[in-house]
């Protein structure tokens, strides 16, 4: 059998972590935090020492990665000359492959030209946009900080400087939303003419602020049937606009799909830096401390910020690899399952999965093993069943 590593040629992801906003957003339950409460410049000093360490583990130093992202949190918080120093840093300590796709992701009013083209110079080519919503009224019930023209200005900033594959994230599934306001952001976003679109139904999460008000009955929410109206809206507009569904909350015109979330969903290596990380090495899973205090008094003390680490079983990677690979539309390669694990779906899942099949929830189409189009609005749950 063979073993469990990176397979052959495939390199690995970095993320770094900036956990700080200008405020907290009502569905929030990332790890982040308002800004004007934390020694942030501090938090940055603690980032770079811990890039500058983990080039020489043993663990990364001879790996190779081909994507890095920075992401939060709103990363943008900071000065583009000091993101653009981060960059620069790991492009120098890090191998890279040669066209290393370099991520940032921002909120329209915490962007300007001057940042922009910062980190356009260090190196970063691909942008991602916290839009959610083109109108106002569900913003302000998002608890989010812009409006909607912020966001026309942001993605008109980001092309001034150069910016050539930029990602929109919108949401739907609001407070207050219908078909009609929904159509109405969908016709905004296309006439701004993005590379990528990550289009995602509101959860809501226990530890966020709607989640609150759900808690007490105080959260209304579209009914089921509008928002399969607006799931069924999204699929037309978007085909008919040459964007292809390559995920499943995830479009990218051709040629234009983010290779650092098709390294997750392929369960490649990653390193994770900053407070709330997660790496995913050696087999191995770890995880940092994600209070960014703390985080930043370790790494300060010379500590190592993690918070625990766990070593998965052969069978365990096996099935995460497969329902983080349903999530893409393509599938997964069963051959390429059974030559990293040794497992192969049909064996492994029997009669669940012989009984997805007959359902047509699932499809083996050549090598590959994918969900079908009728069960794409109901992943979830299928996916639950294969854990």
């Amino acid at each position: 059998m063979k073993p469990d590593l990176d397979p052959a040629g495939r390199s690995g992801s970095i993320y770094i972590h900036i956990p700080f906003c200008q405020s907290k957003c009502a569905y929030c339950a990332f790890n982040s935090y308002p800004a004007h409460h934390f020694d942030i410049n501090g938090y940055l000093k603690a980032l770079e020492k811990e890039i500058a360490a983990m080039a020489v583990h043993p663990l990364i130093r001879q790996k190779k990665f081909s994507t890095l992202f920075i992401g939060g949190g709103t990363p943008t918080i900071y000065p583009g000359k000091q993101l653009g120093r981060l960059i620069l840093s790991c492009l120098k300590l890090y191998h890279f492959t040669e066209r290393p796709e370099i991520s940032v992701e921002t909120n329209p009013n915490q962007i300007s030209l001057e940042t922009l083209n910062s980190l356009k110079k260090a190196g970063a080519n691909r942008l991602s946009i916290g839009i959610q919503s083109f109108a106002d009224p569900l913003l302000k019930r998002l608890g989010r900080t812009h409006t909607a023209g912020e966001g026309l200005k942001a993605i008109a900033l980001a092309r001034k400087a150069g910016f050539d594959n930029i990602n929109l994230d919108l949401m739907y599934g609001l407070p207050g939303q219908n078909v009609r306001n929904w159509q109405q952001t969908l016709e905004t976003t296309l006439a701004t003419g993005p590379e990528h679109l990550a289009i995602y139904e509101l959860m809501v999460e226990k530890n966020s602020a709607f989640g609150t008000l759900a808690a007490a009955n105080k959260l209304e929410l579209p009914q089921e049937d509008t928002i399969v109206h607006m799931e069924k809206l999204t699929l037309q507009f978007l085909q008919s606009a040459g964007f292809i569904r390559y995920e499943i909350a995830n479009y990218a015109r051709p040629g234009y799909e983010c290779e650092h979330n098709i390294n997750y969903w392929k369960n490649g290596t990653y390193l994770g830096l900053g407070a709330g990380a997660v790496s995913g090495l050696n087999n191995m899973r770890i995880s940092h401390v994600l209070d960014p205090d703390q985080y930043r008094l370790l790494i300060t003390n010379d500590k190592p910020p993690f918070a625990g680490a766990e070593c998965l079983s052969r069978e365990a990677r096996f099935r995460e690899t497969v329902i983080m690979g349903l999530r893409m539309t393509g599938g997964i390669d069963m051959a390429d399952l059974e030559s990293r694990f040794g497992l192969s779906p049909s064996d492994y899942y029997g009669p669940i999965l012989k009984n997805f099949i007959d359902r047509d929830l699932l499809e083996i189409s050549g090598d590959h093993l994918r969900l079908t189009e009728r069960s794409l609005p109901v992943a979830n749950q299928v996916l639950s069943e294969l854990v």
